[in-house]
């Protein structure tokens, strides 16, 4: 008997196991769960909202804690400090201390600046300077560019109006 028909049987033996060795290779190379291959629509549907929705959450706690913070550092500025102006009334002869940027405008009565360095306070109105002694024009805004400027209230009722931090003595 011959055999010549065994080297076509077992080159299709060897073509159909290398057939399966690379099948099992794509397959293998193409992941599962664990080590997934990764693809547009993967990042797109999967990792890009989950990492939206965890950057956002993370910003969102953050913004809290900084309000918070905020909220109480305003509380703890003294009597007054304020983003919006304040009326505030003085009896003859009282002072009131301006923190660093605080702005005051004169509205009813009289009132002389002081500061131990001129300028006093700066006329924001009229982008003057208005030295130790100097009194405040009614209606101007004046603005304390050091922390030891004040104004004192003349003779009467003084009623000013004040944004920023100030203390009264």
């Amino acid at each position: 008997m011959k055999k010549t028909g065994t080297w076509k049987i077992r080159l299709a033996a060897f073509c159909l196991a290398g057939s399966c060795l690379a099948a099992g290779a794509v397959a293998l190379a193409a992941g599962d769960q664990n080590d997934p291959l990764v693809t547009l629509s993967y990042l797109t549907q999967k990792v890009l909202p989950d990492l939206e929705k965890s950057t956002q959450e993370k910003a969102d706690a953050k913004s809290e804690e900084l309000t918070k913070q905020f909220e109480e550092l305003a509380s703890q500025s003294g009597t007054g400090s304020s983003a919006s102006y304040q009326v505030v009334t003085l009896s003859a002869g009282q002072r009131m201390n301006l923190g660093l940027g605080a702005e005051v405008m004169l509205r009813v009565g009289s009132a002389t600046a002081g500061a131990a360095v001129n300028p006093a306070l700066v006329d924001t109105t009229t982008g003057g300077n208005l030295n130790d002694g100097g009194a405040l024009v009614q209606n101007h805004l004046y603005m304390a560019t050091m922390s030891d400027h004040y104004i004192t209230a003349g003779s009467g009722t003084v009623k000013v109006m004040v944004r920023g931090s100030y203390t009264l003595s």
